[in-house]
């Protein structure tokens, strides 16, 4: 039997290899270069507090003056650079992703320090600022085990009840203490709270710089709280913990517990104050 012409053999198709198969592509095929270039220009001109020109960003950069030019006037109708009398300077929004960056690191750090004085403790740990006329609760660091008090009555509109609230209005003078106050005026939310304003601006006033706040089932029932004051310049801060009713003996001690850890801190924190 003799072979059929070369010419009508069947051949198979080349194998394509899968996805899951195919070779590795090296890293430099999937990066872009126009982006890794801009983003060259963008450090060098970050190296230069006083703005420079094109020809020397592209000689520090690599980059053939054409194509520099080309990217750093990209840059600038994106607003990541500026031009001032043919130097380029870092624009708007380059300024902005730096800040942003910054207080991600500032917040990181607060929420670190929560994390680690609450598994110290063995409590939920708060950190509030006053701000704009307002109560906002920055972070809470709690656990299944030790849960968070729930916010059943807002906290802005309360802040005679609980401990946080009554430490920053203590920081506050007392015109600002009466804004606060009319805009929000006490009202019993437990058979424990205040029952005035008159009552608690006399107790807010007897309350010395530093000294903690604690207060017992005003805000919730079944619930103790304790907040240390933090004023780091114009900013009215605090963090706190709480308890349930039963393990009341426990507040002070970890107080003095937390108040110790935040003075071991203080340096850190004081620059992540305002996240």
């Amino acid at each position: 039997m003799t072979a059929p012409p070369a010419s009508s053999r069947l051949t198979a198709p080349p194998v394509q290899p899968s996805p899951e198969t195919a070779p590795p592509q090296p890293q430099s095929a999937t990066l872009i270069g126009s982006v890794q270039r801009a983003m060259r220009l963008l450090e060098c001109v970050a190296g230069h507090e006083h703005g420079a020109p094109a020809k020397q960003l592209a000689r520090e950069t690599g980059l053939a003056l054409p194509t520099a030019y080309h990217l750093l006037r990209t840059l600038v109708h994106e607003g990541y650079l500026r031009r001032d009398k043919g130097l380029f300077f870092l624009g708007e929004a380059a300024v902005r992703l730096s800040s942003s960056g910054a207080q991600q690191k500032r917040r990181s750090t607060i929420v670190d320090a929560l994390a680690g004085w609450r598994d110290a403790i063995g409590v939920p740990v708060y950190y509030a600022v006053y701000r704009d006329g307002e109560i906002e609760v920055m972070c809470v660091s709690d656990t299944p085990g030790n849960p968070a008090v729930e916010e059943w009555a807002d906290f802005r509109e309360t802040a005679h009840a609980h401990a946080i609230g009554q430490c920053l209005l203590s920081q506050l003078d007392d015109a600002a203490r009466r804004d606060h106050l009319d805009r929000y005026p006490v009202q019993s939310i437990t058979p424990y709270t205040v029952r005035d304003s008159h009552t608690l601006l006399r107790r807010l006033e007897r309350t010395r710089r530093m000294e903690p706040v604690t207060e017992r089932q005003e805000y919730a029932l079944g619930t103790v709280c304790a907040a240390i004051p933090i004023t780091v310049g114009t900013t009215a801060a605090t963090m706190a913990i709480s308890l349930p009713s039963h393990q009341a003996d426990r507040l002070m001690s970890a107080t003095r517990q937390l108040q110790s850890e935040i003075g071991r801190l203080m340096g850190s924190l004081a620059i992540s104050i305002s996240i």
